[in-house]
């Protein structure tokens, strides 16, 4: 029995027949996985602090709650008030970016957090991808109205955000968010010959880097002469090891006893143990699918403020997820990035949520122009 009949003209009943329900079930998949492997992974941690055994879990649920309201509040926008939504968040949380470094709290050597009266906030996670819609608004402005100089903006903004990452330091969110903005770059007509300047630019960035920030000097050491303190991945090696490829079962794992981060950057290790190598790559094709489901729908699509926005967004969920992935499994430096719906975390799983929400509010089936 379907929920709505394709004649209900309700807000929910249009909503539920031109919003991309296989990109929703995915999503909630995901989800549910994120629900299990926070049950399996908290517990431990919330020992450590002294906490109930269920704390984490608990709240986990509520953030995630919320999380889905935002997806769905914003889904039901046109993409004229998502593309205004952006820009005000923009707005809102780009100075609170600004001032991070300055009047942040440091945690492990970078300082990304600033406190507020019973909320943490990582503004950097809603920068993501609220940049990555307004950068394809400017794009497709400058394509669109040659008159206004939006190409000097986009790039002006994308050098302030650039800045403000780097002083923190984070410099996976920084390729990040520049993989984003010159992936939308990319569609809206950059020529290779520039796209190999950047690429150059960014390789002699990440070069300078390496010598003048430390943070990030310790992290490429790790991983390339795999010495020093390398624990965290030792142990996230050594689950997978365990795990095989069914699992030990879910809850009956042991090296999310002995790993600080478990339920967050490191979750997808507690899932190598204990779902094994067939359910890792579950986890995998969902996200594969999620992205590629996305591109596929945007094969006919006209509106190139759309197709730049949706773009952006894909690329940060898709590559955010392999970060997180290879990062667990030494196949990059690590990098402190959450996984998508499943790592506990509430700046990045709300921050997510607005990625969703755009992005499923974007590619609704429309039947006129008069909502873009």
């Amino acid at each position: 029995m379907k929920p709505f009949a394709r004649s209900d003209r309700s807000v929910l009943g249009r909503w539920w027949w031109t919003i991309d329900r296989w990109t929703l079930f995915a999503l909630a998949a995901i989800m549910g996985f994120g629900i299990l492997l926070i049950q399996a992974a908290t517990p431990a941690v919330a020992i450590k602090h002294g906490l109930d055994n269920f704390y984490f879990v608990e709240r986990h649920l509520l953030m995630l709650v919320v999380a889905i309201f935002i997806i769905f509040g914003i889904s039901l926008l046109t993409p004229r008030q998502i593309r205004l939504g952006a820009l005000f968040g923009l707005l809102l949380f780009l100075p609170m970016l600004m001032l991070t470094p300055f009047i942040g709290t440091e945690i492990k050597g970078a300082t990304r957090w600033i406190h507020l009266p019973g909320l943490s906030i990582q503004p950097s996670e809603f920068v993501k991808p609220l940049f990555a819609v307004t950068a394809a608004w400017l794009f497709s402005r400058q394509c669109e109205h040659k008159g206004f100089p939006a190409l000097s903006v986009n790039i002006a903004l994308w050098l302030l955000i650039t800045i403000f990452l780097v002083m923190q330091p984070d410099i996976g969110m920084t390729v990040l968010t520049t993989a984003i903005w010159i992936g939308e770059f990319f569609l809206a007509g950059l020529p290779i010959i520039t796209l190999a300047i950047f690429i150059g630019l960014g390789a002699g960035g990440l070069v300078v880097a390496y010598y003048t920030l430390p943070h990030f000097t310790s992290r490429m050491d790790r991983f390339l002469s795999h010495s020093g303190d390398t624990y965290q991945v030792d142990r996230a090696l050594d689950a997978f090891m365990n795990g095989g490829l069914l699992g030990k079962g879910a809850g009956e794992g042991t090296v999310k006893m002995s790993i600080p981060d478990a339920h967050a950057d490191f979750v997808f290790a507690v899932a190598g143990e204990e779902l094994g190598f067939i359910w890792c790559l579950v986890i995998i094709g969902l996200f594969a699918f999620i992205v590629l489901r996305g591109f596929w729908r945007l094969r006919h699509e006209g509106n190139l403020f759309i197709l730049l926005s949706t773009s952006g967004l894909l690329i940060e969920f898709g590559l955010q997820a392999i970060i997180n992935m290879a990062s667990t499994l030494h196949l990059m430096p690590a990098k402190g990035m959450t996984l998508p719906f499943i790592s506990y975390g509430g700046s990045s799983l709300w921050a997510l949520a607005i990625g969703m929400g755009m992005l499923l509010g974007l590619t609704r089936k429309r039947f006129g122009l008069h909502d873009v």
